[in-house]
């Protein structure tokens, strides 16, 4: 459901697709894409502007139904002088010229559209170089401090912020979004007396530190009109501790950012000062997994929160948040908790979510299983933003789909995700699909990494691929093993090998005891006896799984042989830090550079190198120092459980016996790694045959 018109079909959702206001901006209905940034080369132009690329990709999203677009961040004062919409340069025209594109094509599907303008990152960037409000320590590393920003540069933010709203408007934008007062940036950084001690008038009382961000709209408007919408990204909450600490969802903490109270008061501050609508959310840098929330996380992780502030202002609230479910969305709007539905990453995952809405077709949505590696970790690796889930996000006029010339006859060996895509791609390219997979279900390794609770999204997903492996008329074959000679016999022009991988076992003395599993049987079984569990490995499943069981009052120690945890590439700093506050909060001990030699009588025998690496104040941690191999120490762990989660080897073996031109291996059965490696191979090799 691609491309509807208003009016088609009768909504059950007759809230949700009602329309809304916006200062003097009217949106058809109440779904608003959250910002989610383009920064790359590819996607964002020299002077600011998207490229047609760029462009393209938030168009495709208002063809799918999204009332509301909010563009990721513009970076104004990132720009040299002269050459963005920052200033009133030759930059300032070749923006409008070239950002018209954005307005045109969103306008097309009946759709309005905010560009948002942002005053940088404060001690939140990741350069300490920049300005904060005060001297702060850095976020990403807190040995050094952002030094306090001067007035002269405020106030040159000040109309940098008006001169790009004023671009915007005569490129035919509806709207701006100033970022942010929100997730700890530099705004938000001047609002919050924990991090602001400055003592002119940007500092002090709460007029002086939001002074700032007032003085940024009443510039805007006098420069564009007071009927041009001017929305706010706003935190309700900070979740702060203090800094690089993090509070999790139901923990007693005292805030070190703003509380519900002074929320209030700081809310109706902006909307006086002349914001048209509150974009809320909550959280910080030093509380990245609210503003950014990782599949531990909640659903609708901030509704309460946003409800809350909603009894107290008279302007639009929209909410984010894992926030997918129309129902909730509909019943909340309905009863004027909130005005507008905000989705972020699960409009990456599914461009047409708003349609599939509104035609009642919710099972055919690719859900976001909220693991950040194909948005947020591509986007601070300087790589186009895009989705793990979903290859053509980014490039949808260029890396679609799209019909084969030629029909062809294609066989998928293994049902897990990669062969599941593999599978889909080639039918929607018009080839006979056979799907051979050796158990009695689609979904392979990835079933027991989805047995957790909170991972609701991840089923949802095998749900999905389930549904369009049958859509698309691909022959599924369960408990069924296609062997080099039912390949050979079969005479298939293509295939795919999508094998996956297998568990790596350990040696280790008193491992073949019944109460040592490893992780496939672990999280397929979920049968833990016993109070102190030892898990073998630090990796992320090694990981989730302690925080889970400290969850549930188990005493958990995890050995990890290397001298880091968490070494899943591409994890999102949103992901590894909720982890870590997960791993505090939980009581869940690490012992890193620790090999477990023996398992007996419910006592694991470990030994810990330990190494000449420097105490908090860089000075010696050691009496002496261990030398270059380190210093072994032995110890003991009691362990009524003892689970094994130490990764996996790929599993090429038919491979290797049929390997050719016409034989394409993919995912984990190339090298294990996560759900991304496995989509994005198999759409790559299926999208060319």
């Amino acid at each position: 459901m691609r491309n509807m018109k208003r009016g088609e079909i009768m909504s059950k959702y007759p809230a949700l697709f009602s329309p809304v206001k916006i200062g003097s901006m009217e949106v058809k209905n109440r779904i608003a894409m959250m910002p989610m940034g383009v920064f790359s080369p590819r996607l964002m132009g020299p002077n600011g502007a998207y490229t047609k690329d760029g462009a393209d990709y938030y168009i495709e999203r208002a063809k799918g139904g999204t009332g509301l677009i909010i563009t990721g961040l513009l970076p104004v004062a990132w720009l040299p002088k002269g050459h963005g919409p920052g200033d009133v340069g030759e930059g300032f025209y070749k923006y409008i010229e070239q950002q018209k594109y954005l307005a045109d094509g969103i306008h097309k599907y009946g759709s309005k559209v905010i560009v948002q303008i942002t005053a940088l990152s404060g001690r939140s960037s990741m350069h300490h170089t920049d300005p904060a409000p005060s001297e702060l320590p850095n976020v990403w590393d807190p040995t050094h401090n952002n030094r306090e920003m001067t007035i002269a540069e405020i106030k040159d933010y000040i109309e940098m912020f008006a001169n790009a709203a004023l671009a915007n408007k005569m490129a035919g934008i509806d709207g701006v979004e100033v970022h942010a007062v929100h997730e700890g940036y530099l705004l938000d950084q001047f609002t919050m007396e924990n991090t602001n001690h400055r003592t002119d008038e940007y500092g002090g009382s709460l007029e002086n530190r939001l002074r700032f961000p007032t003085e940024i709209v009443k510039a805007i408007k006098a420069k564009c009109g007071n009927d041009f919408p001017v929305t706010v990204r706003y935190s309700v909450k900070s979740y702060m501790k203090g800094f690089n600490r993090g509070a999790l969802p139901g923990e007693t903490f005292t805030e070190f950012g703003r509380d519900y109270e002074e929320s209030i008061v700081v809310a109706n501050m902006l909307a006086d000062a002349g914001y048209d609508a509150l974009n809320c959310d909550n959280g910080s840098y030093d509380s990245w997994y609210w503003p950014h929330p990782p599949v531990y996380m909640p659903k609708a992780c901030n509704l309460e929160d946003v409800k809350f502030l909603r009894k107290h202002v008279s302007i639009p609230v929209i909410c984010a948040g894992k926030f997918d479910d129309p129902s909730l969305a509909d019943k909340e709007i309905a009863e004027g908790g909130i005005d507008m539905m905000g989705m972020g990453r699960p409009l990456l995952a599914d461009p047409y979510m708003a349609n599939k809405f509104l035609a009642g077709e919710e099972a055919d949505i690719r859900p976001c299983i909220g693991c950040h590696n194909g948005c947020l970790s591509r986007i601070f690796q300087m790589k186009d933003i895009s989705c793990a889930v979903n290859p053509a996000c980014g490039r949808e006029l260029t890396y679609d789909i799209g019909k084969a010339d030629k029909a062809k006859k294609v066989l998928v060996v293994g049902g897990g995700i990669g062969g599941m895509e593999a599978a889909r791609v080639c039918a929607l390219r018009g080839h006979q699909v056979d799907l051979y997979e050796k158990t009695g279900r689609l979904g392979g390794q990835f079933i027991p990494a989805s047995a957790f609770d909170y991972k609701e999204d991840d089923r949802r997903l095998l749900t999905w691929y389930e549904k369009q492996v049958k859509d698309t008329g691909v022959n599924v074959h369960l408990n069924s093993y296609a062997d080099k000679d039912l390949i050979k016999a079969s005479g298939y022009d293509e295939i795919f090998v999508a094998t996956g991988a297998f568990e790596k076992k350990l040696a280790t003395e008193g491992f073949d005891q019944k109460n040592v599993t490893y992780t496939i049987d672990t999280l397929m079984n979920g049968n833990i006896e016993g109070e102190n569990i030892l898990i073998v490995g630090g990796g992320l499943t090694g990981i989730e799984i302690a925080c889970d069981l400290g969850k549930k009052g188990k005493k958990v120690t995890v050995v990890e042989a290397q001298d880091t945890i968490l070494n899943s590439f591409g994890l999102s700093a949103a992901n590894y830090n909720m982890l870590m506050e997960m791993i505090d909060l939980y009581k869940v001990n690490v012992m890193k550079s620790t090999v477990v030699t023996k398992y007996e009588n419910g006592i694991a025998d470990v030994v810990t190198t330990v190494k000449n690496y420097p105490n908090i104040n860089n000075r010696a941690k050691l009496m002496f120092a261990a030398g270059p191999g380190g210093m072994p120490v032995p110890s003991q762990v009691k362990a009524d459980h003892v689970i094994v989660s130490v990764g996996y080897v790929s599993d090429n073996s038919l491979y290797e016996e049929i390997k050719a031109d016409n034989v394409h291996i993919i995912g984990d059965a190339v090298k294990p790694e996560n759900v991304m490696k496995a989509v994005w191979d198999a759409y790559d090799a299926a999208r060319m045959i």
